[in-house]
């Protein structure tokens, strides 16, 4: 099949690419004027990748690149917004789904493959959450043949979550912890991910279908930290930070890129991120790894 995908450049797209390229797919990636050398994953598979310039805010250079594809896979999302840049969850979660919906919708490309969040709903008080939410309905309401795919946080080689955990573990006396750190999530392995994303695209009976994706096991927060340092061969202490604390100095620092969490962040951490991904692993037949086992083949 040939398949157009969104966000190829990116974490989870670079793996997608990968398993897309092994199971004998052809990909076209919109790719912005200069990001293209992010795709050098493709070396492996000479003729196999197709670029096309664009913007997923431009909706004739998304039907450009579209025409001629079997399917449509569509990962482009930001966990932070920097409105002064157009940067924002209504620009790059609502908007850029209805662009490549409409798309697909007049070249005829009916099958659609949509990544979304653990905990997406319409009315979250995380604007990231309410906007992936809207997202959704977007594609539910398309009369596509779409699927789905609602991951927890996903881990792996080259993450950025667990990656900053272990470098603050290896460089402070004590890693800071917002609030008690016993809020829970459920981490997902990067290739576990990829997995279905790839295999959905020839099974009809996930078609309709929405499907919450983690890890075999939930974590709290304080647990992650515990699993991590076990991992780099380290105990470390924690700092716990108040919430009455931390509220306002995020509202204040937010706003600057080099400051890691953000108020939608902290909302959806404090929230929780667990589910019961039974049906994910049963439906495509994928052995989840766990947190401790595939942090170890790279934390080191």
């Amino acid at each position: 099949m040939r398949i157009f995908l969104t966000g190829g450049t990116g974490y989870v797209g670079q793996a997608i690419l990968q398993a897309l390229f092994a199971q004998g797919h052809d990909a076209v990636c919109l790719v912005r004027p200069g990001s293209e050398q992010k795709l050098s994953i493709s070396t492996p598979y000479p003729g196999r990748l197709t670029i096309r310039h664009g913007d997923v805010l431009d909706p004739d250079s998304i039907e450009r690149a579209m025409a001629g594809c079997d399917a449509a896979i569509h990962l482009v999302g930001i966990i932070r917004e920097f409105p002064k840049r157009g940067i924002t969850f209504p620009a790059l979660h609502v908007q850029a789904t209805r662009h490549v919906v409409q798309a697909a919708q007049r070249l005829g490309v009916k099958r659609y493959v949509h990544m979304s969040a653990l905990g997406a709903r319409i009315g979250s008080p995380s604007g990231y959450s309410h906007s992936k939410g809207i997202a959704e309905a977007i594609v539910r309401d398309s009369g596509l043949d779409w699927t789905i795919f609602r991951p927890s946080v996903i881990f792996g080689p080259g993450d950025q979550f667990v990656n900053m955990l272990a470098d603050m573990i290896r460089k402070t006396p004590a890693v800071p912890v917002i609030g008690s750190g016993e809020y829970r999530l459920q981490p997902v392995a990067l290739q576990n991910v990829a997995a279905g994303f790839v295999q959905a695209l020839t099974m009809p009976e996930t078609i309709g279908r929405s499907y919450e994706v983690g890890g075999p096991s939930s974590y709290s927060y304080n647990q992650m930290i515990d699993e991590i340092a076990a991992a780099i061969g380290r105990k470390k202490a924690k700092l716990h930070m108040p919430l009455a604390l931390m509220f306002p100095i995020v509202r204040a620092m937010e706003r600057f890129a080099f400051f890691p969490v953000t108020r939608a962040q902290l909302t959806m951490l404090l929230e929780g991120n667990t589910c019961d991904p039974t049906a994910y692993y049963e439906t495509f037949a994928i052995r989840p790894i766990p947190f401790s086992e595939g942090i170890r083949q790279y934390v080191r």
